[in-house]
């Protein structure tokens, strides 16, 4: 019995974390406003499923996995205006004299 329990709570967490992460794309448009752990940031219209999220304990392996993921499709799409690695500023040199 405990261990049906234990596999209907993990297909559970699991339609739960797809339902967010679904609306996070389908709102990718919409600016952030929320911040959810490890950095994400997700627009208002998904702050439902985003606290029916919250519930799972594996909150932060999903945020960082599905940011990773983004991250490399944006270094792979050709399409995105930030395609590419992110620019970091460049360090000053001094000139010697």
């Amino acid at each position: 019995m405990a261990a049906n329990g234990g596999k209907r709570w993990w297909w559970h967490s699991r339609e739960v974390r797809d339902a967010f992460y679904a609306c996070l794309d389908k709102e990718s448009n919409k600016r952030p406003t929320e911040i959810a752990s490890v950095g994400l940031l997700y627009p208002s219209e998904c702050k439902n499923s985003r606290a029916e999220f919250d519930k799972n304990t594996a909150v932060k392996h999903f945020d960082r996995q599905y940011r990773r993921n983004r991250r490399v499709q944006r270094l792979l799409d050709d399409k995105d205006l930030r395609r590419g690695p992110l620019m970091l500023p460049q360090t000053y040199t001094f000139k010697s004299s």
